[in-house]
């Protein structure tokens, strides 16, 4: 008789009226739709977090040579642009 027995589950009685999910406070209304304050707090962080990146890639001295060999090839790409146009228009 005891296999035929249901097994005996712990749990506690939750009453119908409390609410389905947590909302932070402050961040999200009833509805759980996030607040304005909310996203543009998150899109502000998200800025910082993006320009304080780049300021920090900037300054190492890998990044100095990657912006150094781009400016050294922008020049040649240049220079070259105005060497076939002096060659067109005959000047030589």
């Amino acid at each position: 008789m005891d296999a035929e027995r249901e097994p005996v589950v712990d749990a506690e009685i939750v009453a119908d009226d409390a609410p389905r999910h947590a909302v932070p406070a402050g961040d999200y209304g009833e509805d759980g739709v996030p607040t304005f304050e909310h996203v543009r707090d998150r899109i502000e962080n998200r800025v910082a977090t993006g320009i304080g990146a780049e300021e920090l890639a900037r300054a190492t001295p890998e990044a100095q040579s990657v912006e150094d060999r781009f400016e050294a090839r922008r020049q040649a790409g240049l220079d070259k642009l105005e060497e076939i146009r002096r060659s067109m228009r005959g000047d030589a």
